[in-house]
């Protein structure tokens, strides 16, 4: 009865969980890998889950934290690998800011907090209540994280990051 209930969470939510973790870290594979995490943490805690108020917010909110330890991974190994090939003396200049940025990239660029609110907000079409829900976070935060996020987007972009074209790249 269990397993049936979680099979059809599974078949109904996978999908989703695993565009979310796309659209938080940028790579296909890993996001698939965060995202059959995410749901054998969600079938492991099931009997947590089927409690939540809503067990896809529980899910994203397993997958929002996954995406964000392997961010913080990766992000350590870069700065190990950075120190060891720098020679002494030398100087790491940061990041190409000339370089033309898309919307994944430049959402790739957004703290991970902003990242996901704008990105349950305007690509998964949650309410502020259910990104607030599946980030364990207030409304007011969802609220004030999102309009941050989608300034960046903006400020990144440049004049070619309308309203329109992020909400449009945003989606995909």
């Amino acid at each position: 009865m269990e397993e049936d209930a979680f099979r059809a969470f599974f078949e109904r939510h996978h999908a989703e969980l695993a565009r979310f973790a796309w659209l938080l870290i940028g790579e296909r594979g890993a996001a698939e890998d965060i995202a059959a995490d995410a749901m054998l943490a969600v079938w492991r805690q099931w009997d947590q889950a089927r409690r939540a108020r809503s067990q896809i917010a529980y899910a994203r909110g397993i997958v929002a934290n996954l995406a964000k330890t392997r961010i913080r991974g990766a992000v350590r190994e870069r700065r190990r690998n950075t120190l060891f090939w720098q020679r002494p003396g030398e100087t790491d200049d940061g990041p190409d800011t000339a370089a033309v940025l898309d919307v994944r990239q430049a959402l790739a660029r957004l703290p991970l907090r902003r990242r996901a609110c704008v990105v349950l907000r305007h690509s998964l079409e949650l309410s502020e209540r259910e990104t607030a829900e599946a980030l364990g976070v207030s409304v007011g935060t969802v609220k004030s994280q999102t309009s941050k996020g989608l300034a960046d987007l903006r400020r990144l972009l440049g004049p070619q990051g309308s309203q329109a074209t992020l909400r449009n790249e945003v989606e995909r």
